[in-house]
């Protein structure tokens, strides 16, 4: 097999306008792939460090210096090699020298890169065992902002479209008309106000927490019988975000751990959640293991910041039963052999994996491949903006080739 014969890295933006960075592979054969990192906003304490002290420069600088020398020569299909000469040429638990967006960027472009070498789509090159051809994520499409993603919005970060149709363009298409939908919803109720997008495209409006929830089940209601395709409302608290002094603080109220644990469950209970991610802050996993023990049979309960991608950390969650699902991100364990690793004992386990977008994200499009790669549940994703209509256009293409 070929080898990797130049590597670069520089500086791009990410979807909110700060910097991040490229990795661009060459090889011996001629194949050129190139990979940005995302970087997050509301970011578990648990997942590594997206850039070494001094940021993005900083990160160009320990490149050039440490880890160009490292790369070339790697054969482009030795995956688990080149991700651990990234390890070693870090040494910290955290890639808090190279930065985990570099490790992330580099990883990634060299899948890419061995995809086309081999001459197949990425999602075909990184396919998990026992699956035999693509299955189709729903579409987890953030509709309304708040939390870290928005000001002014609700303390609930995300309120999403659980669109799981089996065909992906039935689900991007009911997802995207609830999204419309409540745009006009919002601008008919606030007809003086301009309202915006938060971060990952989601609408952003002075609203309740409760109140923006009971707009989102009736939209997802009036879309379902207008399109007759199943689509449900689902929540990203991100409540580590609002966890203060051990209670959980609204702007509506204070509660305890205890309270919090019975309030989500009434949301499901009443509103018919199916999908819930993060309802306690990222070290609890008493709480969220009570929370799935009442709710886990009608409701995909999803571990982000309480697992942040980590075998170790999923591992006690599992041993815990805290939830039936996680949240896959790569740049927050910075490589792909780290990020196959907690997937593979993931499905072993029988929970669910979704993969997930960064609120700072790049136009790439390998994320929709990994989500087929992996046989995720579901597509984490904003749907509005170019950075997030990559990812679900790239799904489109994958589910029907060109010439189909």
């Amino acid at each position: 097999m070929s080898r990797i014969t130049e590597a670069h890295l520089r500086a791009i933006y990410d979807s909110r306008g700060n910097p991040t960075v490229e990795a661009r592979l060459a090889t011996d054969a001629g194949v050129v792939a190139a990979a940005g990192a995302p970087s997050g906003a509301s970011t578990s304490t648990h997942e590594v460090v997206a850039f070494p002290t001094g940021g993005v420069p900083a990160a160009l600088a320990v490149f050039e210096r440490s880890v160009r020398a490292k790369i070339v020569g790697a054969s482009v299909d030795d995956q688990a090699a080149i991700d651990r000469a990234l390890h070693e040429v870090d040494g910290t638990p955290d890639f808090s020298r190279i930065g985990g967006n570099t490790a992330t960027a580099v990883s990634v472009a060299t899948a890419i890169a061995s995809a086309f070498e081999r001459k197949v789509p990425l999602w075909k090159r990184l396919l998990r065992p026992g699956l035999v051809g693509p299955r189709f994520p729903a579409i987890c499409g953030n509709c309304l902002n708040g939390g870290k993603h928005a000001w002014g919005g609700p303390d609930i970060q995300e309120f999403i479209a659980y669109s799981t149709a089996p065909d992906p363009a039935d689900s991007i298409r009911a997802a995207l008309e609830v999204h419309h939908r409540l745009g006009a919803k919002l601008h008919a109720r606030f007809p003086t106000i301009a309202l915006g997008r938060g971060d990952e495209g989601g609408w952003v409006a002075p609203l309740g927490n409760v109140e923006a929830l009971e707009l989102l089940v009736a939209t997802c209601a009036e879309v379902r019988d207008a399109l007759h395709l199943p689509v449900h409302p689902g929540i990203d608290l991100a409540a580590t975000e609002f966890f203060r002094d051990g209670q959980y603080v609204y702007k509506e109220q204070t509660l305890s751990p205890e309270g919090q644990l019975g309030f989500v469950t009434s949301l499901v209970d009443r509103y018919e959640l199916k999908f819930v991610e993060d309802p306690f802050e990222d070290n609890d996993y008493d709480h969220v293991a009570a929370f799935t023990r009442a709710v886990g049979g009608k409701v995909t309960v999803v571990g982000d910041d309480l697992y942040a991608t980590s075998l170790a950390r999923v591992r006690e969650g599992v041993e815990r039963r805290a939830t039936n699902a996680a949240l896959i991100k790569v740049n927050q364990v910075g490589t792909l052999t780290d990020t196959l690793a907690t997937v593979d004992y993931v499905r072993a386990q029988g929970l669910a994996n979704v993969s997930s977008h960064r609120s700072g994200e790049v136009p790439d499009a390998w994320l929709a491949h990994l989500a087929v790669a992996f046989g995720s549940l579901g597509l984490k994703c904003g749907l509005l903006g170019g950075e997030r209509v990559a990812k679900l256009n790239e799904l489109l293409r994958i589910g029907a080739p060109a010439g189909s």
